[in-house]
């Protein structure tokens, strides 16, 4: 492989933004509540605090990237003038934006900072490729329903512009998330940042007599049915023949308004995945595993290698979401030196620890716990839970911010999980 191809994770508050980079991704991407289309995650970031995400960023030799993709109004423009050049005076490595408009605008404010073009401007072919290449833009996140036969071709045409796909993450019912439906009933603007997710609700659906106008209920079960609920999207497996392919320069996870331990599952994966590629050791089984243990809506592997028209397994009807093969009952903070419970912990039971790929544990057992390793894998059991105020659990549960001694110091923002039992069904 001739060039190094970026894993960029999704950054909806300055602490995952940490997790992310700890975990092993090469550049992040999130920005405020204005004009982004993540709204109730960016209100985790305001200006003070993404401006210190843009220089925590740069300190650790990575790049961040302001997502200014929503759908301005007229009314709105004034204010999209002035964050521009807001956000433009932190730095950022990027913006990524969705429309030719605020592209235009960008260059004249911000001609310092580099444009992706987002999903939302739904690039398909190197005709639309090639008029955005000369607008400016030094990047084109690809619609998700390119090809990667397709993504080749256009990259025959534009050489001297990066492409970026989503390999991870929640996929949208409609057609390159071009959707109104929570528009429609809920007045939430999805292109204005403030979906409400209306395609993951359960529906009863209806057959009416036109005559009479009597109603005949179709669907049975009291619950209804997940019409609309697409599978979430996982392309580890594929990982390989993305990067054989020369063409995709990033490779980017979706989930800004996900959990902590889903951020750092999706990013060591995606990183494992790709530097077992580069020293020629990739095995997709190995990702699939580690995938499976976040919340998930079911998998499948999108459009990417077969066209919409071939697959019929990309809508999960019986659920909106399920739960993994693990559950997560402790976070390590980021001195390293204690936990804070996201479920019921107690002393003697075996706690498996998930932690950054380029971070080291040793074995060792005191008073306060002991560390072991079992077929390449480290788990912790408490011997005595204290808190650094001395105060001595029996149990601790989630909810409690007492943050529990280590047996000894570990990677920061590590977690503690256990398989369920029952696993998946």
């Amino acid at each position: 492989m001739s060039k190094k191809v970026e894993l960029l994770s999704p950054a909806g508050n300055l602490e995952k933004l940490k997790i992310a980079l700890e975990y092993g991704a090469d550049a992040v991407y999130g920005g405020v509540s204005h004009f982004s289309l993540r709204i109730r995650s960016s209100k985790e970031f305001n200006y003070e605090s993404f401006e210190e995400a843009v220089k925590y960023t740069h300190k650790m030799g990575k790049k961040i990237y302001v997502t200014i993709n929503g759908f301005p109004f007229n009314s709105q423009i004034p204010l999209l003038k002035k964050h521009i050049q807001k956000m433009a005076n932190m730095k950022p490595d990027a913006f990524i934006i969705s429309t030719p408009g605020v592209v235009r605008l960008s260059k004249e404010l911000a001609p310092d900072i580099p444009l992706h073009l987002s999903t939302q401007a739904n690039v398909m072919n190197y005709l639309d490729a090639l008029f955005y290449a000369d607008a400016g833009v030094k990047r084109i996140i690809v619609a998700r329903e390119v090809s990667l036969k397709d993504l080749k071709d256009i990259k025959k045409h534009v050489q001297d512009i990066e492409f970026e796909i989503f390999v991870h993450g929640s996929m949208c019912f409609a057609y390159s998330g071009r959707c109104l439906i929570s528009s429609l009933q809920s007045g939430r603007v999805p292109n204005r940042g403030s979906c409400a997710n209306d395609c993951r609700f359960p529906y009863v659906l209806y057959a009416k007599n036109e005559e009479n106008g009597t109603l005949f209920k179709i669907e049975e079960d009291d619950s209804g049915t997940h019409i609309m609920n697409a599978k979430d999207l996982n392309l580890s497996g594929y990982v390989d023949k993305i990067l054989e392919s020369g063409v995709v320069d990033s490779l980017k996870i979706e989930g800004r308004t996900k959990s902590s331990y889903y951020l750092a599952i999706t990013t060591r994966a995606y990183r494992m995945a790709i530097d077992d590629f580069c020293i020629g050791k990739f095995d997709a089984k190995n990702y699939k595993e580690e995938l499976l243990s976040t919340k998930h809506r079911g998998f499948n592997d999108g459009y990417l290698l077969k066209r919409p028209f071939e697959k019929g397994n990309t809508q999960n009807l019986e659920e909106s979401i399920s739960e993994g093969t693990h559950q997560v009952y402790a976070f390590i903070d980021e001195n390293g030196e204690s936990f804070l419970a996201r479920d019921k912990v107690i002393p003697f039971e075996e706690y498996e620890i998930i932690f950054p790929l380029d971070k080291k544990i040793e074995e060792v057992e005191n008073e306060i716990g002991k560390i072991s390793k079992k077929n390449g894998r480290f788990y912790l059991t408490m011997f005595k839970m204290k808190s650094k105020n001395g105060k001595i659990f029996e149990e601790i549960h989630s909810g409690n911010t007492n943050p529990v001694l280590l047996p000894i110091k570990l990677p920061k923002y590590s977690f503690l999980r256990k398989k369920i039992k029952k696993g998946l069904k």
